[in-house]
């Protein structure tokens, strides 16, 4: 696999696996609704003068607009909305476990899709990744804000499909020869769109006059960084490099997460971390070996 579909899927990797500490920041002086709303709605405006000014136009026929449709929706609207109610019913060390099945979930979506089952290495892979994010997950000590809730945790394992199948969505438009700029940038617009009717209601709860600059940095990375950045890379790499193979790349997010926290937030490394961190590398290793 060339260097360059490597390089972007470890970016948005990363990129990605500094949103909980943004989120953090964020949520300490915005409700958590506003977050998710500011997020797409504003990722949606930026992306609005890029899309025109580089002249991307909308996928020429219904079943690639279909595709965009489905992955905007489920990227940009399903998914956070679904994730973030889901974390506040749920205990976090749940709603982790239960977002690190992603890469399983994404693989499964597009062998499915495809009409073909995926070989075992590729299991394997996930098997021996999923036991490096059990033990990253529950071999340091987790913040636990709140007893663990069913309907929480069933939310959360929504959010994940919806992700997984925009993910496979806008992957299947890449290789088609649409741009992955075009996917993202038209995605969230119209994630921006459905979700723009609802900030009249959230921003009346919010004094602007009152959040500091730290929560506003931190959520213009997540409209930017985030939403656009990273999802521009992701789908280059998954057209580029095929939906199942860069699709475990994801269970490196987790381990890029907790470093970004050691790093920004002074949070300190265990030798669980390591031993985790060791063993999903050598999942994503037999993953990438299937294709």
């Amino acid at each position: 696999m060339p260097l360059s579909i490597i390089a972007a899927a470890l970016l948005a990797v990363v990129l990605w696996g500094a949103s909980p500490v943004a989120a953090k920041v964020a949520v300490t002086s915005l409700p958590v609704m506003a977050v998710v709303l500011f997020r797409t709605v504003v990722g949606g405006i930026a992306a609005l003068p890029l899309v025109l000014a580089m002249r991307i136009p909308l996928p020429d026929t219904r079943r690639r607009k279909g595709l965009l449709g489905l992955s905007g929706f489920c990227g940009f609207v399903a998914f956070p909305v679904l994730f973030t109610i889901g974390v506040n019913l749920t205990s976090a060390n749940h709603a982790s476990l239960i977002l690190a099945s992603l890469p399983v979930f994404t693989g499964a979506i597009a062998m499915t899709w495809d009409g073909r089952l995926p070989r075992g290495v590729w299991w394997a892979g996930c098997s021996i990744a999923l036991a490096g994010e059990f033990l990253l997950v529950f071999g340091h000590e987790v913040d636990v804000q709140g007893a663990p809730g069913f309907a929480g945790d069933l939310l959360v394992l929504a959010s994940n499909v919806f992700a997984s199948l925009g993910y496979v969505a806008g992957g299947r438009l890449q290789r088609q020869g649409y741009p992955a700029t075009g996917t993202t940038f038209w995605g969230v617009i119209l994630g921006a769109i459905v979700l723009l009717p609802f900030v009249p209601f959230v921003a009346s709860d919010v004094d602007l006059s009152s959040v500091p600059v730290a929560a506003w940095v931190a959520s213009v990375y997540l409209a930017v960084g985030v939403t656009i950045v990273g999802y521009i890379l992701w789908y280059w790499a998954l057209g580029r490099g095929g939906i199942a193979r860069i699709g475990s790349f994801q269970f490196l997010q987790p381990v890029s997460g907790v470093v970004l926290a050691w790093f920004l937030l002074g949070e300190q490394l265990t030798l669980s971390f390591f031993a985790a961190s060791a063993l999903v590398l050598l999942g994503v290793w037999f993953a990438l070996k299937a294709g």
